[in-house]
């Protein structure tokens, strides 16, 4: 069966198709999840969080407007920082220890194993340095605009410029 059909019988309730896509996309989704809340427990809630919002919101997903996979991304990275942000979220950090921060700090060039489980590291690799840096800052670690603009000390208008520009340059990169 192709991605279509399944997707329609997804979006019709069929239990075998929500199946079919979960066991097909929780490692990438986990992957993406996990980059930005650090902790694995948080990142399988949050994942099952995902594909059951997008089974009950399945009819807002339209293939003219993009693949399924960047549909069931956008929710999963947009669920993941909702729970960052979240107070639950911020108090449990609150009192970590510092086993916690062991590997969390990465250098501006560099994508961890659990990004590229949805594929898109070697692309991102061949941007050029300005890119890999607001890419992975705002995709792949969940920083707002503002954050990036603050982190990369650049003025947030060219934050947004690189990141629509950079975008388009990875599009047509996966695209080919």
């Amino acid at each position: 069966m192709d991605l279509e059909q399944l997707v329609v019988r997804f979006q019709n309730k069929d239990e075998k198709a929500f199946e079919t896509l979960y066991n097909m996309y929780s490692e990438s989704m986990h992957g993406v999840i996990f980059n930005i809340v650090r902790e694995h427990d948080i990142a399988e809630e949050v994942m099952q969080d995902v594909f059951i919002k997008a089974w009950h919101k399945a009819d807002s997903y339209s293939a003219n407007k993009g693949r399924f996979f960047t549909w069931l991304l956008n929710i999963a990275r947009n669920a993941a920082i909702d729970k960052t942000r979240s107070k639950s979220f911020k108090k449990k950090k609150q009192n970590l220890n510092a086993d916690f921060f062991v590997d969390i700090i990465e250098t501006p060039d560099s994508l961890d194993k659990s990004t590229d489980a949805i594929g898109i590291a070697k692309f991102v690799k061949k941007l050029a340095e300005k890119c890999k840096a607001v890419i992975e800052l705002l995709y792949f670690k969940g920083f707002t605009q503002q954050e990036a603009s603050e982190a990369l000390d650049m003025p947030i208008g060219t934050i947004k410029t690189r990141n629509r520009n950079c975008i388009q340059e990875l599009r047509s990169m996966v695209l080919e």
